[in-house]
Parts: structure tokens; sequence; C-alpha cells
């Protein structure tokens, strides 16, 4: 169960953020509200909430979970893949050493997004993508270990992060999408398919038996709904501009 959820509210620069979604550019004003509806979603699952001011500096710092894994035992500073992120993990390191938690660094030549890691009760899968390389993959399973961890890797060939295209929703329930659907490392778990139209839903996020899912995505909706869970929509379309999803606006411990 999680009990908090750390956020980051969007700046003022968040249309200069990075996107190949081809979606339009982000209404500041929109995205303002629709990240204050978004923490009323995580408080409704149960959630107490810390809001982090903008930052100017970095358009795309809303997306605080790249930036920063959280897991019961430690915290992992990320080293993001994307140059304009990098110093986001710095900043929000400040904030991390606040957590009754230890906390860890991955570093050059390592480089490392927490949009590519999914947590499965005590391992954690780590995507292989644009913005996660082996040398991070490896340092941060050699942290987890420390800790009592596991992880393994997963090679992505489309998506952007791992978590873009699946989700963990506990017991045993693997909402996927894409390349991820036959992935050998999944074979395991029992698996919600999204289907192809609907597939940015494949983002939603298990939340203390709610499931956060995205507005617009009927069909994966009810899937959700008939799996035995509660799903809660949450409008983030301005974020989608931005290749942003439900998952990368918030920090869940």
């Amino acid at each position: 169960m999680f009990k908090n959820a750390i956020v980051k509210t969007p700046c003022k620069n968040i249309a200069n953020g990075l996107s190949e979604a081809k979606l339009g550019i982000p209404d500041f004003e929109r995205a303002l509200e629709q990240h204050k509806n978004y923490i009323k979603a995580l408080e409704s699952c149960g959630l107490s909430v810390l809001i982090l001011d903008p930052d100017d500096n970095f358009p795309d710092s809303t997306f605080i979970e790249d930036a920063c894994l959280v897991t019961p035992k430690c915290a992992v500073i990320t080293n993001p893949g994307a140059a304009s992120r990098k110093k986001e993990a710095q900043k929000i390191a400040k904030t991390i050493q606040s957590l009754d938690r230890p906390f860890e660094f991955i570093k050059e030549p390592g480089t490392l997004d927490a949009g590519d890691v999914m947590m499965v009760e005590n391992h954690y899968y780590v995507g292989l993508s644009q913005r996660t390389n082996q040398q991070g993959a490896d340092q941060l399973n050699d942290i987890l270990k420390n800790y009592g961890m596991t992880s393994s890797v997963v090679t992505l060939d489309t998506m952007l992060h791992l978590k873009t295209g699946v989700s963990y929703l506990e017991n045993n329930n693997l909402l996927a999408f894409g390349e991820l659907v036959s992935k050998p490392e999944f074979i395991k778990f029992n698996i919600i398919e999204v289907d192809e139209d609907e597939g940015y839903a494949a983002n939603s996020v298990w939340i203390n038996d709610f499931v956060l899912v995205p507005t617009g995505f009927p069909k994966t909706f009810e899937k959700i709904k008939a799996a035995g869970y509660k799903p809660i929509e949450v409008d983030v379309f301005e974020f989608r501009k931005l290749d942003g999803g439900l998952s990368c606006l918030s920090l869940r411990y």
C-alpha cells in the first residue's frame, strides 16, 4: 500500500519540453488545472501529497518520476538520458534527503530514467531504451541487491519508456500494449491487453486498489474494471503532448 506522493507543479516553460507526440503545444493554464485534478485523484486514493514548486529552468520537470526511484528500502537519484534533464535529478535530491530511507545515485556513464523501471513486489524490471542504458541498469541492479531486492532488463524497440507500454496492477495482473504484450519476461503474468487504438492508456497507475486511467480510453477503463479494480479517469491530455503519462507525474511510496 502507498501512503505518500510527491509531485512538481508544471512550470511556465512547459511548452518547451521534449516531445515526439506531435499533438500540439501544451496549454500552460490547462496543464495547471489538470495537474490540480491529478493531485485530487492521488488524494482520493488515500495518499498524502507533497507539492513541489515549479522550476522554469526545466520544462520537463513536472515529470518527476524520471528523476528518482523510491523503493521501500532506499531512494535512487537517477541520471536521466536526455541532456536537458540531468540537473533535474540533482535538484530532487534535496527533497529526497528528507525521506526516511537512505539514498543512492546513478552515475555516468550510466543513464537511467525511472519511467523505465517497473516494481513488481521485490523485483524491478528495467527497460533498456533511448533514455536508459545497460550501465545505468547495472548500477541500479547493484544498488537494489545491496538492499535485498532484485532486477532484470527488458529490451525496448519502439517504446520511449518501459512504463509507456506496461503497468503492473498488482495481483499478478499486467496491463500491456504493443511489443510488451508478448515479451517472454512477462509470460508469468495475466496480461490485460490494451487495444492498439488505446495504447496511451497502458500507462495507468495502481494505487491502493484504485487504478488511475487517462480520460478518453473507454475500452481500457472497462477492462480494468472487469478485472476487479476501481478505475478513476484523470485528464492528462496536456501532458500527453509532451510524451508524459499518469505515472510520470508523481513519486509514490
